[in-house]
């Protein structure tokens, strides 16, 4: 992963929050852990809407 110094302005109560909802330490480590999160939905999002109705599952049967 390459990292960049990056200077952007966030509240620090919404931060120090999401840190502590996410069980890190830092609030770089919530930025980052966010970014991965909402990245990781917009895939699924973007895979159901290209596959929606045409998988098939055949569960356990229990």
């Amino acid at each position: 992963m390459a990292a960049t110094l990056t200077s952007i302005r966030l509240d620090k109560e919404l931060a120090d929050e999401a840190a502590r909802a996410l069980g890190v330490k830092s609030r770089t480590e919530a930025v980052h852990m966010a970014l991965k999160e909402i990245v990781a939905l917009q895939r699924f999002k973007d895979l159901m809407i290209k596959n929606g109705g045409k998988l098939k599952f055949e569960g356990s049967g229990e």
